[in-house]
């Protein structure tokens, strides 16, 4: 599996996509391989504040429940509805599905988290 440059990567195997000061989050392909078949997502609402590398929701698979923790601190702006009506749709498709949208308070504190060819390499 190829990792996608637009992005970067926590080492919890987070993704977070920037746009501007806006970005969506998700999980890996990684993730979602030691996860199992998802089967339910618990999200914040909009409006909620997120820190960096605190949980801001959970993932459920038929094997375990699992935290999802932020890549960047913010603001949750939109959260992704299909996906908590649909979980499965992360294990189909990891990084085309986004879990929330949040505007992030310090664009600049991307830098500390990984590329893809960093991430890939923590993988082993």
């Amino acid at each position: 599996m190829a990792y996608p440059d637009d992005r970067k990567y926590t080492k919890d195997h987070e993704w977070i996509r920037l746009s501007g000061d806006t970005a969506e989050i998700g999980i890996t392909d990684f993730a979602q391989q030691q996860l199992g078949d998802v089967v339910y997502i618990e999200l914040p609402d909009a409006g909620t504040k997120v820190t960096a590398g605190q949980s801001f929701g959970n993932i459920e698979s038929v094997k375990a429940v699992s935290e999802l923790f932020a890549p960047m601190a913010g603001e949750v702006v939109e959260v992704n509805e299909h996906v908590k009506s649909h979980p499965e749709v992360v294990n189909t498709a990891p990084h085309e599905t986004w879990m929330i949208k949040v505007k992030v308070s310090s664009p600049g504190e991307g830098s500390a988290l990984l590329d893809s060819r960093q991430y890939q390499e923590l993988l082993g």
